[in-house]
């Protein structure tokens, strides 16, 4: 079992930049690929981005490549999810979650992830 905490969210201007953070308990961190998704009023949740255990691998879906950095501090069992250039339609619900099957390809769907965070809310104005 593993506890995920977002923070970091908010209010900020198009073309603006936010760091989400995602603070999580349990010895085995480094173990758990994490993931971002988002999800916005009226549509269906979303893959944002995932991190290996290690780190050493990411992945992302195509509408943030080049925006959006996501990276982790296994000392800190933190993972984080670095926002630029942001848009009005990156708007959303963010919510972090753990993968804790130690094996396999980076997963974009939700059913590999065991774990989520109560999400936090970040909006963009226009």
């Amino acid at each position: 079992q593993v506890q995920l905490v977002e923070s970091g969210g908010g209010l900020v201007q198009a073309g603006g930049s936010l760091r989400l953070s995602c603070a999580a308990s349990g010895r085995t961190f480094s173990r758990y690929a994490m993931g971002w998704f988002r999800q916005a009023p009226g549509k269906e949740r979303e893959f944002v981005a995932a991190i290996s255990g290690s780190g050493g691998t990411t992945y992302y879906a195509d509408f943030v490549k080049g925006r959006f950095t996501i990276s982790r501090d296994n000392a800190k069992t933190t993972v984080y999810l670095q926002m630029n250039s942001l848009k009005p339609e990156d708007t959303a619900v963010y919510r972090c979650s753990a993968d804790p099957r130690g094996s396999g390809p980076m997963s974009t769907n939700r059913g590999s992830y065991a774990f989520w965070g109560q999400g936090t809310q970040v909006t963009v104005s226009s």
